[in-house]
């Protein structure tokens, strides 16, 4: 019985051997390794490689080059719409319609203002500098105070003499008949702006600027409304503000210069003081006539 056992397990062994030895030899055939590529080609898909590969390319890598091409695009409409909007501002503050000559002669006309007031700030700065060193870079702190106090009437009458002339101009406007006939309606506008203008020079500097400022500021607006109407030239709105603007810096530039040495700077004298002390010297002069006339009358008897 063992003998037998062990005899069919060998017969077992021997079969199994063989079939693996027939498999290999089929695998290694040549005939065979054709016949198996044949047949792979026969099922292998149709689909194109480009179609393949684009059906196993990542989502990310389209997603990435949406955003690039998007971002692309919006950097060129932002660029296109910021060329849009600086030709807007450029077209909207041109001059170029402004009659040569009043554009020089105006731009001339705002330089003293502005020379007046770099030369406060470069003064201002100089007696700031004496105060905390003990000397000025080009004046002494008293010659740049003294210097100070004499531009000081310079720029309040200069900016009463233009502020004037800006309500002359709708006198001229109405002369000519600009527009049509407007009477003591565009009369006033000519007559309020010296009105206004020229008692500043009564006032303390600061105070006085800062009522120019306002003057300045209050003619631009009615300047622009006759424009707007038809009672002034179309361009001079624009005219009008490129000067008014820099008047108005001159002045707040000049402002911020006398506010560093506001603690540093003599004190000026108020037009109170100046009506106190004309009071007091004819209080004065008429005591001394008084006495005159007591010493003449002492003499006599």
């Amino acid at each position: 019985m063992m003998y037998r056992n062990f005899a069919a397990r060998s017969a077992l062994r021997a079969i199994s051997s063989s079939n693996a030895s027939v498999a290999r030899s089929a695998l290694t055939n040549p005939a065979f390794k054709a016949q198996l590529t044949s047949s792979a080609r026969a099922i292998r898909p149709t689909t194109k490689p480009s179609f393949a590969l684009a059906a196993h390319k990542p989502v990310t890598t389209a997603l990435i080059r949406h955003a690039s091409s998007s971002s692309s695009d919006g950097e060129v409409d932002m660029m296109a719409g910021m060329k849009s909007e600086a030709k807007v501002i450029k077209d909207t503050f041109s001059l170029n319609e402004v009659p040569k000559e009043a554009l020089y002669l105006g731009m001339a006309g705002v330089v003293p203002y502005l020379a007046t007031s770099l030369q406060t700030v470069a003064l201002s700065y100089e007696i700031n500098h004496a105060a905390q060193t003990g000397d000025g870079l080009i004046f002494s702190g008293q010659s740049a105070e003294l210097m100070l106090h004499m531009l000081e009437p310079v720029q309040v009458a200069y900016g009463a003499v233009i502020l004037s002339f800006l309500g002359a101009i709708h006198w001229g406007l109405e002369w000519a008949g600009y527009g049509g006939k407007y009477g003591y309606k565009r009369y006033a506008a000519g007559v309020i702006a010296p009105a206004v203008a020229w008692p500043t020079l009564l006032l303390p500097f600061e105070y006085a600027l800062i009522s120019q400022f306002l003057a300045f500021t209050f003619l631009y607006y009615n300047d622009a409304r006759a424009a707007t109407a038809g009672r002034a030239p179309h361009w001079y709105s624009m005219y009008r503000f490129v000067l008014t603007f820099v008047v108005g810096a001159s002045i707040v530039a000049t402002l911020i210069g006398r506010e560093q040495i506001a603690q540093s700077l003599t004190t000026e004298h108020t037009i109170k003081d100046k009506i106190n002390a004309l009071i007091f010297l004819q209080k004065k002069e008429k005591e001394e006539v008084e006495a005159r006339r007591k010493a003449a009358v002492e003499e006599e008897e």
